[in-house]
């Protein structure tokens, strides 16, 4: 059963939990008994779906049992009220009571509106991550690489794991180019809002005269794809190999390690070189041209619905200017929900929480919105 199915309506005083929370908790008990089937466990495929739907579920229904509850617990605070004849003491620690049970009720309606809010198919997914200099020449490189550690900084204190696929360095250690891949649990729905152009604001090392300078890159967050959601044509597939190298013309192998894939029928081009195997490389090319085909599909669908996003932080454009990093002011400020946090240079460590979790609230409160017209 998919949440997003499930309607929440208020009613006077107290919203009403519908009746179909009561269905998604009896499947959700189906299915802790379908788990535990021989049959069940025996079927890979059958197992990880379910497991999937199951680990959806269970906050919701965890909070759905918290709810009844607490609202049981309140009708009998209030039934005792009703009756009178209380003595005063316990009167008053009966109406206190009362009182927490009404609070916690509030609050219980309103986690359970954001859980039942739709998902996005793909945010349990891991990502592929582009980083491309934009204006701004040696400058937009080096800051390119201030992002791209930012990232996997806090991939590394998420537990995640990371994986350079490709890398166009400058001579002084800049990101000119940069695919990576970051795999983990709901990986694409914390990072899924940085897509976009990402600006910088400070005086580079070498500028004498101490004048800020305006450089920007742009970030693509892709749902990593799996074989059988974008399947390959070998007959659309230009691939050579050439010799890889490092920024300058250093660390050239003797061997045709590095491979370049040209997917025929839409022009796209991946380059990996950062194995020394052929095969790998191949393999870590294939894997990021499958996630760019479905980028590109989800973006096509999304354009369906191009007006309506325009307004949400979740817009996808990677043309969009998101953010500002202004290092003289230690300030970066997100322009899609006015944010601004006097705290570049932890941010820039990996402590991106934060930021993101104010991205997240802003795009349930849009949908709140969405749902309530």
């Amino acid at each position: 059963m998919n949440p997003a199915q499930v309607q929440y309506k208020s009613g006077r005083g107290r919203a009403v939990i519908p009746s179909q929370l009561q269905a998604v908790k009896d499947r959700y008990e189906e299915m802790n008994v379908a788990l535990q089937m021989p049959e069940t466990v025996t079927d890979a495929t059958r197992y990880r779906d379910l497991m999937r739907e199951y680990k959806n579920l269970t906050p919701i229904v965890e909070k759905y049992d918290e709810y009844r509850q607490t609202e049981q617990d309140f009708e009998e605070a209030k039934e005792l009220l009703e009756q009178g004849g209380l003595e005063p003491d316990f009167k008053e620690m009966v109406q206190e009571e009362y009182e927490r049970h009404k609070q916690r009720l509030a609050l219980l309606e309103e986690e359970l509106q954001i859980l039942l809010l739709p998902k996005d198919e793909n945010d349990e997914r891991s990502v592929i991550m582009e980083i491309r200099a934009g204006t701004g020449g040696e400058e937009a490189a080096l800051f390119g690489y201030n992002i791209y550690r930012m990232y996997t900084m806090y991939a590394e204190k998420r537990g995640w794991k990371t994986e350079l696929l490709s890398v166009n360095e400058t001579e002084l250690g800049g990101f000119k180019e940069a695919e990576f891949s970051i795999e983990g649990e709901g990986v694409y729905s914390r990072l899924k809002f940085e897509s976009g152009a990402h600006r910088v604001q400070r005086v580079p090392d070498t500028e004498s005269q101490g004048r800020i300078q305006t450089s920007a890159v742009t970030v693509a967050v892709m749902p990593e794809a799996q074989e059988v959601e974008i399947e390959l044509n070998p007959n659309d597939l230009k691939i050579d190999t050439f010799r890889s190298s490092g920024a300058g013309g250093q660390h050239i192998n003797k061997t045709s390690s590095a491979i370049r894939v040209t997917h025929l029928p839409t022009g796209m081009v991946v380059e990996c070189q950062d194995e020394r195997s052929q095969y790998k490389n191949k393999d870590k090319a294939l894997m990021v041209l499958r996630s760019r085909l479905y980028d590109q599909k989800l973006r096509q669908q999304n354009e369906q619905l191009a007006e309506k996003r325009r307004g949400m932080v979740g817009s996808g454009d990677r043309s969009e200017r998101i953010r500002t990093y202004n290092y003289p002011q230690g300030r970066i400020t997100d322009h899609r929900i006015n944010l601004t946090l006097y705290k570049l240079d932890s941010i820039l460590d990996g402590d991106l929480d934060e930021l993101l979790d104010a991205l997240i609230t802003a795009e349930q409160a849009e949908k709140l919105k969405e749902a309530a017209l």
